[in-house]
């Protein structure tokens, strides 16, 4: 793989200067993080709670043969390039610009509140039958983790999926306009950062903004029922020309119908105007067939036949941690879902979760959710909405926001089957002492949270 020359690099950047010497020098590949640094690679040493200039002898034993320095009172030291820039964060923007524009894949561009990953997931796959294919790994989604997918990319890419994400203005009209996607999609408006944004108009208009870099006669794709987004087009910088196209309920285009939900996969058929098709999806969730609708009309955009995108669909892998049924200790059955959480996706997965058939107790482990401002108590409250006694046996609940689950659920369930803790280690020592064979957990929460360690410690070894 070939980046470009150290030449060709420093004119991208719009470097300050450099050690012309090293000019015909071959770039293969860039990283900020020196663990990620191999032999002729260009290592960017940003500036946040620490400084990257202060790791570049780390860089130099690990095989970089460049840098984009930035610190004018520091001398970088023998043995490597150096680079001569104002900024190393914009250089690091920049050269994902101009590589991305070197090897100019098909662009596809998804935001929303939630689902972002598991569609970019599905349309990667889906993509695959007739292009070669890069997509954003893990969760690489700001104004540094995109920049790096693209540089990430192999020379031989045909199409490019990227997730984006935010928590701020702005942040998603800075990632489409670096990637000026083909196509664009919203997974959904929900009340994930309500504390920076306001409101979930404010949201809407924020996730809107992913079309302020969509290419002329480029097409935006969101689900039909939501309001807030048909609402807030005419608003959006947008291009002059680009075509909308809505799925799911209440679309004429793509929708879908007889949904079967199962412990380890979704059917349903697909409904498109001229036919109706069977679809499988490997993964639980009603929820997942939004998402999937999505990834069908993206991949259809891009010219790829509907048998070969059904026949993707159904052998499509998650991202580690996203709904995913793991085994636990004692014969115990979990479904990780403990990365992100907004409300609306905490419902929809418990209500997923209680609809498949049970061979022993449910048992809800859900922890605080992040970034919903003054909204936050009545959102954890609004959860309760989907949790019966019925259906749950147990109800555990861990950190300061979720005291006001428990309150909202404290006249349904027996003293009990209802928890509330502050303490991790307790919690997972409860679990541990109640959960037996033939049970099944859902563990649901924000990343920041941490209930990935309750999984950790939960699962069989």
């Amino acid at each position: 793989m070939s980046i470009g020359t150290v030449a060709e690099i420093t004119k991208a950047v719009g470097a300050i200067d450099y050690q012309s010497a090293h000019r015909f020098e071959t770039i293969e590949s860039v990283a900020f993080d020196t663990r990620k640094l191999g032999p002729n690679s260009l290592f960017v040493p940003l500036q946040g709670q620490t400084d990257g200039h202060d790791y570049i002898e780390q860089a130099i034993q690990a095989g970089a043969t460049a840098v984009l320095w930035g610190r004018k009172d520091l001398t970088p030291p023998e043995g490597i390039c150096a680079i001569w820039v104002d900024d190393p964060l914009e250089a690091f923007q920049k050269l994902a610009k101009w590589y991305l524009e070197k090897v100019s894949p098909r662009v596809v561009g998804i935001t929303g509140s939630s689902g972002k990953t598991t569609t970019k997931d599905m349309t990667a796959a889906a993509l695959s039958s007739r292009y070669r294919v890069y997509k954003t790994q893990g969760n690489f989604n700001n104004d540094i983790g995109l920049p790096q997918t693209i540089l990430d990319m192999p020379e031989s890419t045909e199409a490019l999926v990227l997730e984006m994400g935010m928590s701020e203005f702005h942040e998603i009209e800075f990632l489409s306009k670096l990637a000026r996607p083909e196509v664009v999609a919203i997974t959904l408006i929900g009340e994930s950062h309500m504390e920076q944004l306001g409101s979930k108009e404010g949201i809407a208009i924020a996730k809107l903004e992913i079309l302020s870099g969509l290419q002329e006669n480029g097409t935006f794709i969101y689900p039909a029922h939501e309001d807030l987004i048909t609402a807030g087009i005419a608003q959006a910088e947008k291009p002059a020309n680009f075509n909308i196209v809505t799925v799911g309920e209440g679309s004429k285009e793509l929708s879908a119908r007889n949904i079967e939900l199962y412990s380890d996969h979704t059917a349903f058929e697909l409904v498109t105007p001229t036919e109706t098709v069977a679809v499988t999806l490997p993964v639980l969730g009603a929820y997942n067939v939004s998402n999937a609708l999505l990834a069908i009309e993206i991949a259809r955009t891009l010219d790829v036949p509907l048998s070969d995108i059904v026949s993707a669909l159904a052998n499509f892998e998650l991202t580690k941690n996203r709904t995913q049924w793991v085994k636990g200790q004692n014969g115990v059955a979990i479904l990780n879902d403990a990365y992100n959480a907004s409300p609306i996706a905490m419902k929809s997965v418990i209500k997923s979760f209680v609809s498949v058939d049970a061979t022993g107790r449910r048992v809800l482990v859900l922890g605080d959710i992040r970034e919903l401002g003054e909204h936050s108590k009545e959102l954890h409250a609004s959860i309760s909405e989907v949790i019966s006694p019925n259906e749950v046996a147990l109800v555990y609940l861990y950190g300061e926001e979720m005291e006001a689950l428990y309150d909202a659920l404290k006249g349904q369930f027996e003293i009990a089957a209802l928890h509330h803790y502050m303490d991790k280690e307790a919690l997972i020592a409860d679990l541990k002492a109640e959960l037996k064979e033939g049970d099944q957990v859902l563990i649901k929460s924000s990343n920041g949270t941490g209930l990935l360690s309750v999984v950790d410690a939960l699962k069989a070894e």
